[in-house]
């Protein structure tokens, strides 16, 4: 049954475009089906480093297929990181050794038996902490869950898994992630390896310090404000929220679903843009148990021609002010694109603060009482002092009539995108926030593409007058992740990405 599902699910990733990668992405022998066009070659790696701890995950995957170099050497380097930089930074939760070097050392027998376990045949990886990971202790950051041992993998994790990825361990995260401060009482503050007085924000945090680190080649964050943008734009890092409806959300703790299940999404969370399509085409589709996933096609950043595309730009909202260097950085890239692209506007949605605005009364419009029965479900007695369950119950009425606004606002939205294809904008207003900072400010630039629902990247184009990252934001239109990669290879091609940090 394993097997036939395993064979099912990948003539489901062909139908997304993964058939097409024999340029882009290691192949592992695999025969391109008929009639497949091979992709352009303008979404090439822009991995340059020799330093196989900071290399992405699609060059080790070839690496290990060409038996350059083994899924053991690569398992026991990033433990080796781990154990070396995770005392300073908390980004590791649950370490998975034995298993790990046991499927290592399987996946270099299958190599050398001429076999392959799959796109990521013997790469290393963390998942955040949130979602659930057979026969690994999954907290999802909640007192009542300390010791929680679930018995399957997470949608997530299971696809990864069949794709011959081996989990090194979980990631840190706030309780129910709920918090753009990665802190809960089980296992406390992570910190972020460029400067380790700062946050690496939330609530992907843990992901992104390791990755960031050198420590993992991939982990899978979620995003129901901004959660995996904000640790990468802080941590230096590349991520994609991909449009909802996109990756299924099965055996991810929060798991209610309706309204507040559509504002989050799985991202995957990298060094290399290129890794973000790998994984997505991996994560992509129905699971026939997360009742809202479509089943569209996820397009090939190979094949975009950038000349076609409308690029607006804003550097602020007039809300949250960026620091000079976020402006800065913003018109750079926008600049960067006007000889590739067709026109580049400075040009900002009119609705963007009323959206957000609309979206947090909705949040807290039933007292919060989603969060509620979370913790009752959880059995936790005592919550993160950071997770605000505060909220003024509206009547039915009011309820409905702010569903009605927000699709209304949507629409607004979508009108205004009818002249662009692409927007490029701040992702926070800051660079890294002192860890005695009660929250993360600024995240009123990514809430507002949660209540859309739109795909929105991140990568690294910038650098603070402090030294610490910089990420710019790509935003496009629904179920256009292929625009928004193709641009974002371009911009971490130009401003060179991700940078290890050198203090760790």
């Amino acid at each position: 049954m394993k097997k036939q599902t395993t064979n099912n699910r990948r003539k489901f990733i062909t139908t997304l475009g993964m058939g097409s990668l024999g340029t882009v992405l290691p192949s592992f022998g695999k025969q391109l089906p008929k009639g497949v066009v091979l992709p352009q070659k303008q979404f090439v790696s822009s991995d340059e480093t020799d330093e196989l701890l900071y290399m992405s995950a699609t060059k080790v995957a070839g690496m290990i297929k060409n038996k350059e170099i083994s899924s053991q050497e690569v398992v026991e380097l990033c433990l080796a990181r781990i154990d070396e930089v995770n005392p300073q930074i908390n980004a590791v939760v649950q370490i998975v050794r034995e298993r790990a070097l046991l499927e290592a050392k399987k996946a270099d027998e299958a190599v050398k038996a001429g076999k392959t376990l799959g796109l990521l045949h013997g790469v290393p990886m963390t998942i955040k902490d949130s979602f659930e990971t057979a026969g690994i202790i999954s907290t999802a950051g909640t007192m009542g869950r300390k010791n929680y041992m679930p018995g399957t993998d997470a949608t997530v994790v299971k696809r990864l898994r069949e794709e011959g990825a081996i989990l090194l361990g979980k990631t840190n995260t706030p309780e129910f992630t709920m918090s753009s401060l990665t802190f809960n009482l089980i296992y406390g503050q992570t910190l972020n390896p460029y400067d380790l007085t700062t946050h690496p924000s939330g609530s992907s945090g843990g992901a992104a310090a390791i990755l960031a680190a050198g420590g993992s080649y991939f982990d899978i964050g979620t995003d129901s404000g901004g959660s995996v943008r904000a640790p990468a734009h802080v941590c230096g890092l590349a991520s994609i929220k991909p449009t909802s409806g996109r990756i299924p959300q099965t055996g991810h703790l929060p798991d209610y679903g309706d309204r507040f299940g559509s504002y989050q999404q799985p991202g995957p969370m990298a060094r290399r843009v290129e890794d973000l399509y790998l994984l997505l085409s991996i994560l992509s589709g129905p699971d026939q148990l997360d009742a809202s996933i479509s089943p569209v096609p996820l397009n090939d950043p190979a094949d975009v021609d950038l000349s076609t595309l409308r690029i607006a730009y804003y550097t602020t909202n007039d809300v949250a002010e960026p620091i000079p260097e976020i402006k800065k950085m913003v018109v750079d890239c926008a600049n960067q694109l006007k000889p590739s692209v067709s026109s580049v506007s400075e040009s900002r949605p009119p609705v963007l603060k009323a959206l957000s605005d609309k979206r947090s009364e909705l949040n807290s419009a039933d007292g919060k009482a989603h969060i509620k029965r979370l913790i009752k479900a959880c059995g936790t007695k005592v919550i993160s002092p950071n997770l605000n369950i505060s909220g003024e119950v509206v009547s039915a009425d009011q309820y409905t009539k702010l569903v009605e606004e927000i699709d209304a606002l949507k629409s607004q939205m979508l009108q205004f995108m009818d002249d662009y294809d692409i927007m490029l904008c701040p992702v926070t207003s800051t660079a890294a926030m002192k860890v005695e900072a009660e929250r993360f400010p600024g995240h009123w630039y990514t809430s507002e593409y949660n209540a859309t629902g739109w795909p929105a990247a991140v990568v690294r184009a910038g650098t603070s007058n402090d030294g610490l990252p910089l990420g710019i934001q790509i935003v496009g239109k629904p179920w256009t992740e292929g625009k928004v990669l193709a641009v974002a290879a371009n911009l971490e091609k130009a401003f060179g990405g991700y940078s290890k940090p050198e203090n760790i």
